[in-house]
């Protein structure tokens, strides 16, 4: 084992979603829906609150959404956007 792989922490994906507020997110749910806006909050349960949200099917998009609240068992993955 090398050194710096012993000193690095692993990685948690809650932690990493809590230093990520106010950034663009894409939340894919089990239902294949997909919504894209800026995460507002998110607890330990992974529930989401994403701000100005858009839901897709595909690439089409269904509706836009001030406030949407997501509720984590129904979430899929989240995917981080670049920033430009």
């Amino acid at each position: 084992m090398s050194s710096q792989s012993s000193q690095q922490q692993p990685k948690r994906p809650l932690t990493i979603l809590q230093k990520s507020l106010n950034r663009k997110v894409a939340v894919r749910l089990k239902n294949e829906i997909e919504y894209r806006g800026r995460m507002n909050n998110v607890d330990s349960y992974m529930n989401l609150i994403l701000l100005d949200a858009e839901e897709y099917h595909g690439s089409d998009v269904l509706a836009n959404y001030g406030k949407v609240v997501i509720r984590g068992n129904n979430v899929l993955f989240i995917k981080l956007e670049k920033e430009f």
